[in-house]
C-alpha cells in the first residue's frame, strides 16, 4: 500500500500508534522569537493551505456542528485559541451559516503579529485566558495541542472548560508514521523552509487519542473528570470535545 493509499486508512488507538512512533517534543521555529519576521506570512498562509485541502476546515466543522445540535444552539459564540490568521473558522462560519448556524468568533494568539489586524483579536496566554467564566459557548484551537506538553495541555483544557458555557474542541494532528511521510512528500507545496521544518516536528510532537484520554484523566480530579469525545477525520486529523456539562 502506497502511503497516499495509507492515509486514507481509518486509523484507531488499538493498532498500537504510540509502539510505532513515540512522541518527541522539539520547539518550532513560527513559535519562537528566532523565526525571521518575514517567514511569519508565508508559513502561516502555507498553513492555511494546509487546512483549506487537508481536513482542518472539515474537522472543525464537525465539531462545532456535533456541540450545536447536542446543545441545541443555532447562535455560538467561540473564542479560537492560537488562531493566527483566523482562516479556518472564517471558513467554517461560512459554510455553518448555510446550515441556519451563526458563528461568531473572538481570536486569541499570543503573538500579535500572528494576529489579522482589523478583526476582533487579542494578544494573551492560551494557559491564562482573560476572559470571566462563561464568556463563550466553545473555546477551540487548531493546530494547538501538539504544541503543549500533556501538563500544559491540561492546564489548557481547564482554562477553555472555565471560559466556555458548552466544551471545548480540539482540533489536531495524529503522530503516525505515515503522517510523517505524508509531510515530507508535501515540502513540494510549502513555500517557507519554516515550514517544512515545523511541519516534522508538529507530527512528532503529535499525540494519539489514548494519550489525550490519559491528559484529561490525570488534569482533573476523580470524579469530576468531563466527558470526552475523540472522533478520527480525513488525513490524520483527530477531533476532541471535551464537555462542560458530563450529561452531554
Amino acid at each position: 500500500m502506497d502511503i497516499f493509499r495509507a492515509a486514507k486508512v481509518r486509523i484507531t488507538a488499538r493498532h498500537g500508534l504510540s509502539a510505532l512512533m513515540q512522541r518527541v517534543d522539539t520547539a518550532e521555529i513560527l513559535d519562537s522569537d528566532l523565526c525571521p519576521p518575514s517567514e511569519i506570512p508565508i508559513s502561516l498562509q502555507d498553513l492555511r493551505r494546509i487546512n483549506r485541502w487537508f481536513g482542518g476546515v472539515r474537522t472543525t466543522q464537525a465539531l462545532i456542528s456535533r456541540v450545536a445540535r447536542a446543545q441545541g444552539l443555532t447562535r455560538l459564540s467561540m473564542l479560537d485559541v492560537a488562531a493566527g490568521f483566523g482562516e479556518v473558522q472564517t471558513i467554517v462560519a461560512q459554510k455553518l451559516s448555510r446550515r441556519g448556524i451563526s458563528l461568531d468568533v473572538t481570536s486569541l494568539d499570543v503573538k500579535p503579529s500572528h494576529l489579522l489586524p482589523g478583526t476582533r483579536a487579542v494578544a494573551a496566554d492560551a494557559l491564562h485566558l482573560p476572559f470571566r467564566d462563561n464568556s463563550f459557548d466553545l473555546v477551540g484551537c487548531n493546530l494547538f495541542a501538539h504544541h503543549l506538553g500533556p501538563d500544559a495541555l491540561g492546564r489548557f483544557i481547564h482554562e477553555g472548560l472555565r471560559v466556555s458555557r458548552c466544551a471545548v474542541v480540539i482540533n489536531d494532528l495524529l503522530r503516525h508514521p505515515v503522517h510523517l511521510a505524508l509531510v515530507y512528500a508535501g515540502f513540494a507545496f510549502m513555500r517557507s523552509h519554516v515550514s517544512r521544518v515545523d511541519g516534522v516536528a508538529s507530527v512528532r510532537r503529535a499525540y494519539i487519542p489514548q494519550e489525550i484520554r490519559e491528559i484529561i484523566s490525570s488534569a482533573f480530579r476523580p470524579g469530576q473528570t468531563p466527558h470526552v469525545e475523540i472522533t478520527l477525520h480525513y488525513l490524520f486529523r483527530m477531533g476532541v470535545i471535551v464537555w462542560k456539562d458530563p450529561r452531554s
